[in-house]
């Protein structure tokens, strides 16, 4: 299964499309928060089932705040990750991903990429494909594929 994963598209969709034009097919597009009322059109343009959560500039959403569920023998747990203080560190989120016996947890928020591989957790954030924070500031996302034998390779990928 390949997963598109982004996040702080904030209305802004031009390289949005370009990843999907490069990337396409894909089984599956997570966003995680700040598309600013652009759902709809983001869910479109996906063409394939799409998990979307709330961010902090998403004003008057009715998207959930964060999502569990399991893919390929893995549970995931997404959020925007503000409500977890991302900015400062990742360690909260852990904290609650483990309770909630997710083995997969992914943010967004920061406009900045990150992975860590942890025995028990994989913690990922795309960065924005919009507004880029991290050094060289290019628009960054990634790729998740979960094999049969519940293998999981991510991607780290940038415009």
């Amino acid at each position: 299964m390949k997963i598109l994963i982004v996040s702080d598209t904030h209305k802004s969709h031009r390289n949005l499309e370009k990843v999907l034009e490069k990337v396409r097919p894909v089984d599956m597009l997570i966003h995680l928060g700040d598309t600013e009322g652009g759902e709809d059109y983001i869910a479109d343009l996906a063409g394939c089932p799409v998990h979307i959560v709330r961010g902090n500039n998403d004003f008057f959403s009715d998207l959930p705040r964060e999502e569990e569920f399991d893919l390929e023998g893995h549970h995931i747990f997404i959020t925007h990750g503000h409500y977890y203080y991302v900015a400062l560190n990742e360690e909260r989120l852990r904290e609650e991903a483990r309770e909630r016996g997710a083995d997969i947890v992914m943010y967004g928020h920061t406009h900045k990429p990150a992975l860590t591989r942890e025995d028990d957790l994989i913690t990922l954030n795309p960065g924005s494909v919009s507004y880029p924070r991290q050094q060289g500031r290019r628009p960054s996302y990634m790729i998740m594929e979960l094999k049969s034998e519940g293998e999981v390779e991510i991607f780290q990928e940038w415009l």
